[in-house]
């Protein structure tokens, strides 16, 4: 069983024992829950959106990502800009995806 949820503006398909890097969550407890679900497959080929769904998972640390670095250049004026960026995120292990009462967990 998978789901795809939506995090931080971004979209992830995930399964029950999952590990992934999300943008950061504030969070007071080690666990998350994600209630924006927007679709789950039980079976294979088979995809529904599901009419209450939740994804239950633990948080097993913050960090901060490779940095990026970001190059302008305007050619013919002399004009140069390095800039550098790292960004935050969260890591967290997919404990279980609950979709109309049936339950999937790792």
């Amino acid at each position: 069983m998978y789901a795809v949820i939506r995090t931080g503006g971004k979209q992830y398909r995930v399964a029950p024992g999952d590990v992934l890097k999300i943008e950061t969550v504030a969070s007071d407890s080690q666990t998350v829950e994600f209630t924006d679900v927007l679709a789950v497959s039980g079976e294979p080929g088979a995809l529904a959106k599901p009419a209450s769904a939740k994804v239950t998972a633990e948080v097993l640390g913050q960090g901060r990502g490779e940095k990026i670095l970001v190059f302008h250049l305007k050619r013919k004026k002399q004009y140069k800009k390095l800039q550098g960026h790292r960004q935050n995120f969260t890591e967290v292990r997919i404990k279980s995806i609950e979709a109309d009462g049936v339950t999937a967990s790792a």
